[in-house]
Parts: C-alpha cells; structure tokens; sequence
C-alpha cells in the first residue's frame, strides 16, 4: 500500500533529495529512486516517444522489473504502438503496463473521436490524466523523463518535486541538454522512434502531432496553433504542476454530495469467517455483481455496509443483486459503487441502495444538481404510491 504522507513530510524529503543530488549524474539519480525504502512503491511513465528510449535503457541497466506505465490514448500513431512493443522486447523489461482509457467514458464523452476538434484539454483529460490517475493509485513516486531545454513549464524542473500530499515525481534527466539525449543514443547505439526521421521532436497523438520545422521548439508540433503545450499529466492549462491525486471517490445519496464516512476496509466475502472472530469494528464487504448472496445469510448481522461493483453502466446485474438482499432482509447499508450515471440514480434508490459510490471525474461530469434531480424518487415510484393508497 502506499505511504501514508503529508505535504510537510513530502516537502522536506523533496527538499532534502534536490540538496543531496544537485551535482549528481542523472543515472545515479535514478538509481538512487529504485531502491530508497522512503519514496515507497515507484514506476516509471514513458510515453515511448522520440527521447524516451534513453530513460528506458537506464531503468533497463539498473533493474528491468520496475513497472513501466504506458499510456496508450487510442489515438497514437501505429509507429508509436510498434516501437513500444519492439522496445520494450529489446531492453528486456519485464512490467510494461499498457494503460487504456475507460471505454464507457469514452462512449459517453468521445463516442465518435472527434472531441480533440472542440476542446483539447477535455480530450486530453479523458485519454492521458484520467488513465493515469488510475494507474498510480498504488505508486507513491513516480519517474518521468522531462528536461528543463524542452522550455515552457518545464524550464525549471527539479529532480524531485512535491505532488501537493500525493506523491513525489522524479525527473533524473532534468539538467540533460538536447546534445546530451542524442550523444546516449548515439554512444549506445538505441533505436530511435520512427517518426523522429521525419521531423517529429516530440511524439503524442497522431490527431494533435506535427512535425518540427527548423529553428521551432522541439515541442512547437504538438497542439499547434492552439495556446496549449502539455497534455495536463504533468502541468495544467495554466502552467501549474498537476497533481495526480489518489482516490477521492464521492457518496451520492438523497442530501446531495458527500466525503465517505466509512473509515474502515473493505473486505471480500471470504474474510468474514476470519473476521467474525477477529474483527471488533465494523465490518463491510465488496461483492461482485455475481455473487450468491443467498450464502452470506447466516452473516447477515455481522456485516455493516455491502458495497456492489458495477463494471459498467450499462450492466444491470447489481441492481437485482440490490432487490435480492432487500428480498432476503439484509438489514445493512447497500452502496452502488461504480460506472454507474446519475439517469441511473432512481434505479439505483428503487432497488434498494442506500447511496452511490463515484470517482470525482464523474461528479465533475455529472455535477450534483443532475444526481439530485432524481433525488425524489419516491414521488414517482408507481410501487410506494400503490401501497399508499392501499
């Protein structure tokens, strides 16, 4: 799991590497990254574009099991998915993890891939910081390969830097200069991304990505035209360092948005006969939408909150399952957890949920007076008004 930090501890411990490693060699920088206990779990996020096999021959020298993120948008260049797979087979490493957009979110938001042409910075969200958020949930550092020469926001990068209380990034190449990337590729004779032949200094998507002309910044490529140079990993629109934050889901119920009160883990089905003799404190578990809950009747009294994934929005199995442990009289709380829309919310509440469970790019979506629109339910549950007028 991983570290428990706050910004102050955070703080001091970047300040205290940037002193330490100031003068020192980019690979010494790394190498110290991949076994320092204190910045907890690590992975390297390499966009497998034109300078990332240099940062990637490095991990490789030094320990090519650490886990590589590759964040694949589904709108890269073929060139780019070859090299990636070419690459990662010629250095050796063992735990690339390919790293895809949520399709739902994409239905929902891109369905027809066209949404790049209206508003870069949603796409972008969509595609890269989402998909990455999700994959650094259990990081607490993580290495990129920016460098101060690409200009801009970057010009003044440290080789650690202080994501808010979240986690710390490492940039070992920094202080590297542009003569620097090609002499390593050149000195360890490395292969070079395809499109960088044909005057691509920078490589993203194949909708946002030009080639460079002469005398252009080796990133004038991507966005051109357009008042925009990063995609929002690493900064904002505004310049600002973005911060991938771990999760920080929102319950929906009948009062509007709110923060968990549960404090305590969740726990599968098949903890609860350790539990039930072990555990004092309350007690929840996670069920898939398949489970037989008709097993778990003798622990019904012992279990205070049932949490049920939906997997995708338009999968309505954990509704019945809600229906059946209503049915069954489970007198605890029932939470929805998952892709589920706020149309959705009414079901969710007839079925016999308690709350919603969603992460916080859904409520930015789908802001609370959607959800709350159905907040009144009951009014139009045909069922209660029968009982009613009975």
């Amino acid at each position: 799991m991983p570290l428990e930090t706050t910004f102050a501890t955070v703080s001091n411990r970047v300040a205290g590497l940037n002193a330490r490693f100031k003068d020192q060699k980019a690979i010494d920088v790394l190498r110290h990254s991949l076994n320092e206990p204190d910045l907890g779990p690590i992975a390297l996020v390499s966009s497998f574009g034109a300078e990332s096999v240099v940062l990637l021959h490095m991990l490789s020298q030094i320990d090519n099991s650490v886990p590589v993120i590759f964040i694949d948008t589904m709108m890269l260049f073929p060139q780019t998915l070859v090299y990636q797979r070419e690459l990662a087979e010629t250095l050796g490493l063992t735990d690339v993890r390919h790293i895809q957009p949520d399709r739902e979110a994409v239905f929902l938001r891109d369905s027809e891939n066209l949404l790049h042409l209206s508003n870069t910075n949603a796409c972008c969200a969509l595609r890269k910081s989402e998909p990455l958020q999700r994959a650094l949930l259990d990081f607490d550092s993580w290495i990129s390969g920016r460098k101060r020469f690409q200009n801009g926001a970057r010009a003044a990068i440290e080789y650690f830097e202080n994501e808010d209380d979240q986690r710390i990034k490492i940039n070992p190449l920094a202080y590297w200069s542009r003569e620097d990337v090609a002499n390593y590729i050149e000195e360890h004779k490395l292969p070079k991304h395809p499109l960088v032949a044909k005057g691509f200094k920078s490589v993203g998507c194949s909708s946002c990505t030009t080639a460079v002309n002469e005398g252009e910044d080796d990133r004038a490529g991507r966005w051109r035209d357009e008042d925009k140079t990063e995609c929002g990993i690493h900064f904002d629109a505004s310049g600002n360092v973005h911060v991938v934050k771990k999760n920080t889901n929102v319950i929906v119920s009948d009062e509007g948005f709110g923060t968990d009160d549960w404090k305590h883990a969740f726990h599968s089905p098949s903890d609860l006969e350790y539990l039930s003799s072990a555990q004092k404190e309350a007690v929840a578990i996670d069920l898939t939408n398949d489970t037989d809950v008709t097993t778990l009747l003798p622990k019904f009294h012992e279990i205070d909150l049932i949490r049920i994934d939906f997997p995708s929005f338009s999968d309505g199995r954990g509704f019945s399952l809600a229906k059946q442990l209503r049915t069954l009289g489970y007198p605890g709380r029932r939470r929805a957890k998952g892709h589920i829309i706020s149309d959705q919310y009414t079901m969710a509440r007839r079925s016999g949920f308690d709350e919603v469970e969603i992460d916080r790019a859904l409520a930015d979506r789908q802001p609370e007076e959607q959800w709350m629109a159905r907040s009144d339910w009951k009014q139009h549950d045909y069922r209660q008004q029968l009982r009613q007028s009975v």
